[in-house]
């Protein structure tokens, strides 16, 4: 039974054996690969059943109707050895080339998709350059020293927000970014959310490949006086307070929608053939996520979640073209989400591609001992073969398109993931296998179709050799302060830092500066876990000697000591580009989210201050990045 157990795992993609974050060897329990392989529907509770569930799985292997290379590169093609095949470009060039005596066809070396018959049937090959589009492509420099702020959307503020940020508050801070000689606006996921009951995570979105309205700023698309005429007395008086009461602020949001689109028939014509023009060009998908949206809020009309995605694409649009008309050579960067809301429009709308019963999570490591379940769907990689890669191919376009860069979160999950049964814990997963050289051929491919940098948050339990090909390919890793440290745990100066990397102070789930040098974080983690005294001294402790050493490191590095001089610290990396949040920019001594918690700490809560200038920080942090290194 085993043994006809673990060959059909192996054959799934599942990973009996993996190292955890200390290097400890460890193998996934028989159970839990019997109950992972009957979510992927191969049932294996038997001997019989692993028999039959392995011969369906070799039933389905061929020539799938996508295959990836790179430009000039080999392409097996088993069992095509002598063929002469015709490849076709998307312009309409052709190309004659022969399968070798090993079965492998040289790749064209100009990039794109290329398309050609095999075995009476047609495929597509997508052709990808050897590495992404850089920063150094961006800003037409060999050794750029490009910097930028990270913000979480909902936490900026403007006049009349009603509690919420949203494009328009991300629209001051690219002015501010802008004004200090900076590249990049580093945001928070904006991806559609299902309607909300309670906190709004931004990491677990409906879809992915559309924008979330309430995010949307009328005001930067259409006549302000008409949106104000329109919206009048859609006010929230609780506009100025420190924390987001999301129901009541998505509420109103949804209420000025409305109102708008009631009234979309007063918009001027070329306004209106603009709305006429984006429908049409969204064609079936953002028909069927309008339908999907509408179902999911409880509405009968499509049409104002069509409208809405109208207005929310058009208020980034603006805040971009805004945001490179000031000299930022990259602008916005937007995050994608690793995975989906299962019961979302994107699941929907590719039900053949993604993994059900099952949820993404990563085994303990550094940053949680418990492991993580983060409640999210993923794509099956079996099933993506299956699609030419479409669902792929489609986020990449949607989150690409008009952007400078994209963070794609938890980058790992290109090579592999880690799956739990819905409900169980952590410590039932297994990692499944995905195929990282097609996925980075595509990234590749669709980086340079857009212009867009592409930066991979490669934070936790990393296999050995992944950051190298990520950095061959021209996928950014993220260098953060806190664990950037050599093997005896002492802070690397900063010329050490890596050259394939972004430098940053902090992330979203990780303390501010402020917050780590006064140990806040250890503060709410007794709170709330219940640490007794003697435990949390030592923690105290142990921080307190972290932060002598990374003084001791800044003051070598920099001559200076304390937060404001561990930004400076950071930004003299030798990274191609550098981030600051706009917490550590601010000096605010409270982090966004606080992993492993949901409503006792308050997780995407928090608002940026509105009386709080960045100018001083920002002003040193470019200063830091102009010394050479």
């Amino acid at each position: 039974m085993s043994a006809a157990l673990h060959a059909l795992a192996e054959a799934a993609g599942l990973c009996r054996h993996w190292d955890d974050v200390a290097g400890v060897a460890r193998t996934v329990d028989d159970q839990d690969l019997r109950t992972i392989l009957q979510a992927m529907d191969l049932p294996a509770a038997t001997t019989a059943q692993c028999i039959e569930s392995r011969r369906r799985l070799d039933a389905a292997t061929g020539l799938p109707p996508l295959l990836t290379a790179e430009a000039g590169g080999d392409l097996p093609l088993p069992g095509g050895a002598g063929h002469r095949l015709c490849l076709e470009a998307e312009d309409g060039h052709r190309v004659e080339a022969v399968v070798d005596a090993r079965g492998v066809l040289r790749a064209p070396a100009q990039p794109g998709d290329w398309r050609f018959e095999h075995a009476g049937r047609t495929h597509t090959l997508a052709v990808a350059p050897l590495r992404c589009f850089g920063v150094s492509d961006a800003v037409d420099a060999a050794a750029p020293r490009a910097w930028g702020v990270g913000v979480q959307v909902h936490a900026t503020r403007h006049d009349g927000d009603g509690g919420l940020g949203d494009a328009a508050g991300v629209a001051d801070w690219a002015q501010r970014v802008a004004a200090a000689g900076g590249d990049a606006l580093a945001l928070s996921p904006v991806h559609a959310a299902r309607p909300v009951s309670g906190v709004r995570s931004p990491y677990a979105p409906s879809d992915r490949r559309f924008f979330e309205p309430t995010y949307a700023a009328p005001a930067l698309v259409l006549d302000r006086t008409f949106v104000d005429a329109t919206c009048g007395g859609l006010d929230d008086p609780c506009a100025e307070a420190e924390l987001i009461d999301w129901e009541p602020a998505v509420a109103l949001r949804w209420a000025r929608l409305r109102a708008l689109y009631a009234a979309r028939a007063h918009l001027p014509e070329p306004v209106q053939a603009d709305l006429a023009a984006f429908e049409r060009d969204g064609g079936d998908a953002l028909a069927a996520f309008a339908r999907h949206a509408a179902a999911d809020h409880g509405d009968d009309d499509a049409g104002l979640h069509r409208f809405a995605q109208w207005l929310a694409a058009r208020s980034w649009t603006r805040v971009q073209a805004d945001a490179r008309a000031r000299g930022m050579a990259l602008g916005l960067i937007a995050d994608v989400a690793v995975g989906f809301d299962p019961n979302g429009a994107e699941a929907a709308a590719a039900p053949d591609a993604v993994l059900r019963g099952l949820e993404l999570g990563a085994p303990p490591d550094a940053f949680n001992a418990a492991g993580q379940t983060w409640g999210v769907g993923g794509f099956d990689p079996a099933g993506l073969r299956r699609t030419g890669f479409a669902p792929v191919r489609a986020l990449l376009r949607a989150t690409m398109c008009n952007r400078g860069g994209v963070r794609i979160d938890h980058i790992l999950g290109l090579l592999r993931l880690w799956l739990v049964p819905r409900g169980a814990p952590s410590s039932a997963g297994a990692y499944l296998r995905a195929p990282l050289h097609d996925l980075l051929n595509l990234v590749a491919l669709e980086s340079w179709r857009q212009r867009c940098i592409v930066i991979g948050e490669d934070l936790g339990v990393v296999p050995p050799g992944l950051r190298e090909t990520l950095a061959r390919r021209g996928v950014m890793g993220i260098d953060v302060l806190a664990f950037t440290r050599d093997a005896d745990g002492a802070f690397l100066p900063p010329h050490r830092w890596r050259r394939e990397a972004v430098a940053t102070t902090t992330t979203h789930d990780l303390p501010t500066l402020v917050g780590w040098s006064r140990g806040r974080d250890l503060d709410w983690r007794a709170r709330l876990e219940g640490t007794d005294a003697a435990t949390l001294a030592g923690q105290r402790d142990a921080r307190a000697a972290d932060v002598r050493a990374l003084d001791a490191a800044s003051a070598a590095a920099i001559g200076e000591t304390g937060p404001a001089a561990w930004m400076a610290f950071v930004a003299a990396s030798p990274s191609p580009l550098a981030l600051l949040p706009a917490e550590d920019a601010l000096g605010l001594p409270e982090q966004p989210n606080l992993p492993g918690t949901v409503d006792t700490h308050p997780n995407w809560r928090r608002r940026l201050p509105r009386d709080a200038d960045p100018a001083p920080a920002l002003t040193a942090f470019a200063a830091a990045r102009a010394l050479p290194t």
